[in-house]
């Protein structure tokens, strides 16, 4: 077979570290497709839109190309990996059917991907970012990279054929050496015992068997002082050696360990749970199926789809599947979870249409349905069912859990907040832009991220606040507002490269700000690949897009927010967003109607009122217009022509030149 193997890959993308690797991962302004094979085949479009084949077999086809790509492979290849017990052309026809099936399924998206001749085929992987191509670049800088690269290859596509499943194994192999030299060049790296100690469990995670990364492990624990960390990392030991190698660990590590008996100083009290200090602990229950034509699949598959979607907002913290399932059954679900919230719902069918009703649980004290809604969609596609539904509930139920956690915490009040609890007290304030508690918003964030300077949201939404600080005129020295809410963005991304809100933030900061706006279309792919079920993300890539003239393509983005979240809790801004193409494609009368609308939500944010004074300008109603300046400079009184051409982040001059006329026909000077 050796005649057969392979070509070995070629990447024609040249190699950097930092900012450059990090866009490889990102998926630049041309990405159309992102796969990702660590765990479960994924595929899907930036806009979110699931582009995976029905047929394992067609994904396993997708998965070798793109685990080849740019090479070539055979189609003889092919047809042996998957169908090594059908003669030649039978083999051979499949391979056919299973690629017309892959050009269905990707779809406009996918024009141009998948190259094929008489006796090759090959995935073109401009455009396209594949997880288990990207990652192992990043493994030894970015922990989080090492920490995916854990996940089980294709987890979902095992038993399709002998020769398939033997590729799959030394894949598998393959990236796990990758992530193992990865996290052995990082433990020996590591200058502390506290590092050592992280280091060496990251190996352990890989290759429990590396006996002394275990001796590491208990010097680095005995080396901080906690003795009892050392003694459990010691009977962990142990019990890996007894259970999964049934033997012991030699001589010298139990000889290690014995040295360190003695009083042994007492477990210092447990730290708080993550939920309690950095997020709301979530668990989606089983949807329960009502009728005689229900579908346990759709019920099985939406809680699944909906569980996978929500941990991709990075502050939630989301309770295992099966373990929200096993407890439910048992009736013991909120006590022996400690759950703050729960999801839980009904699916019912009855000819061609689907019905699912969900609700959202908080179970502090007084329990309570804080949120509900009901789905109706047509049965004739499950699994884009499930996509759409799932990313509308988590996009709606996303604000919802903050706004209620931010509330609790402000009429708390703890004596000793964490940089997580004064973070939520913070953002109310955000939301009503009231000056006055706009500014000790700014106090509260300020401290955070001095409290704590690894916590990434903290820092992204310390550089969200500076953002409308210099919206609505409040910024007393623009140009050093400017250079601190870039670097607040900087910092949210550099402590956290995944959390796709502080990309989106990061991404408005350059755009509306700076005026970087080709940068910011970049971040704002990055974030969508991510999350792309983030109303945010979606509303500043619209913006970005219409400042370089790409209107259409805004409103497009604007509209798939208002899908996702129609009545998100930021609607105010984010209602705005529709205004600045709409504007520059003419179109006054409904910039004149959407304006009164958002102004409607919240009177006191200044950035809708100059969108609507220019429209009101080239429409000729000079006394509405007149309004309209009175109650923008209400908010922002040293707003002028000259100050609205310096901060307009438009690129296209036409736009620009359009927007000034409008506002000095409006009678601004």
């Amino acid at each position: 077979m050796a005649d057969l193997a392979l070509r070995p890959v070629q990447d024609s993308r040249p190699s950097a570290a930092g900012d450059a690797a990090l866009a490889v991962a990102a998926a630049l302004p041309t990405t159309r497709l992102r796969i990702t094979m660590l765990g479960r085949m994924d595929v899907r479009a930036l806009t979110g839109e699931s582009l995976l084949p029905r047929s394992r077999k067609t994904r396993a086809v997708l998965a070798v190309l793109a685990m080849e790509s740019p090479g070539v492979v055979l189609r003889q290849r092919l047809s042996e990996l998957l169908w090594s017990r059908r003669g030649e052309e039978q083999a051979r026809g499949s391979l056919r059917q299973a690629l017309h099936e892959l050009q269905d399924a990707l779809g406009p998206e996918g024009k141009g991907l998948i190259l094929a001749t008489r006796e090759t085929v090959a995935l073109n992987d401009e455009g396209v970012w594949t997880d288990a191509r990207a990652l192992p670049a990043l493994a030894r800088d970015r922990p989080e990279a090492l920490t995916l690269l854990q996940a089980e290859l294709l987890s979902d596509l095992d038993g399709l054929d002998a020769a398939f499943d033997a590729w799959l194994l030394e894949q598998r192999r393959r990236l796990r050496d990758i992530a193992l030299d990865a996290a052995t060049a990082r433990l020996a790296a590591a200058s502390t015992p506290e590092a050592r100690a992280q280091e060496a469990r990251r190996v352990l995670a890989l290759d429990p068997a590396q006996e002394p990364v275990w001796r590491i492990l208990i010097r680095a624990e005995a080396e901080r002082g906690d003795r009892g960390a050392a003694f459990g990392a010691w009977e962990e030991c142990r019990r890996i050696f007894a259970e999964r190698f049934r033997g012991a660990p030699s001589p010298e590590t139990a000889a290690l360990a014995e040295s360190l008996r003695g009083e042994v100083a007492p477990a210092p009290p447990p730290a708080p749970r993550r939920s309690a200090a950095r997020g709301a602990r979530l668990g989606v229950l089983p949807f329960k199926v009502l009728g005689e034509e229900a579908d346990a699949e759709v019920s099985l598959g939406l809680a699944g789809e909906i569980t996978a979607a929500l941990a991709r907002f990075r502050w939630l913290a989301l309770v295992d599947s099966a373990s929200v399932a096993a407890l439910e059954r048992q009736g013991r679900l909120e006590d022996a979870l400690d759950l703050d919230f729960s999801l839980s719902g009904t699916v019912q069918r009855a000819g061609g249409r689907v019905r699912v009703t969900l609700r959202l649980t908080d179970h502090r004290p007084p329990e309570a349905v804080v949120w509900a809604e009901r789905f109706d969609r047509d049965a004739g596609d499950l699994l884009a069912l499930q996509d759409e539904i799932a990313a509308e509930v988590v996009a709606r139920v996303d604000p919802e859990i903050l706004l209620i956690e931010a509330n609790r915490a402000a009429a708390r009040h703890a004596v000793t907040p964490s940089a997580y609890e004064m973070l939520l007290r913070a953002i109310p304030a955000i939301y009503r832009l009231d000056r006055q508690a706009y500014e000790q918003a700014g106090v509260l964030l300020a401290e955070a991220t001095r409290l704590e300077p690894d916590y990434a949201p903290a820092f992204a939404w310390y550089a969200y606040w500076h953002l409308f600080l210099v919206g609505q005129g409040w910024a007393p020295n623009d140009a050093e507002v400017l250079a601190k809410s870039e670097e607040l963005a900087s910092r949210a991304v550099a402590l956290d490269p995944s959390d796709a809100q502080a990309l989106a933030i990061l991404g408005h900061v350059r755009a509306f700000l700076h005026h970087r706006v080709a940068e910011a279309v970049t971040v704002y792919e990055r974030a969508l690949a991510l999350n792309p079920n983030l109303p945010m993300a979606w509303v500043f890539s619209a913006l970005a897009l219409s400042y370089r003239g790409e209107h259409q393509e805004a409103l497009r983005r604007w509209e798939r927010y208002k899908r996702l979240a129609p009545l998100h809790p930021h609607a105010f801004f984010f209602d705005s967003a529709r205004l600045v193409p709409l504007l520059m494609m003419r179109r006054h009368a409904e910039v004149d109607a959407a304006a009164r609308q958002v102004t409607a939500l919240h009177a006191g944010f200044s950035f809708p009122y100059k969108a609507w004074l220019s429209a009101l300008g080239h429409l000729g109603r000079r006394e509405e217009a007149a309004e309209v300046r009175r109650r923008l400079l209400a908010i922002e009184p040293d707003f002028t022509l000259e100050k609205a051409r310096r901060r307009a982040p438009l690129q296209n001059e036409a736009d620009l030149a359009h927007y000034l006329e409008g506002l000095r026909r409006a009678g601004l000077g």
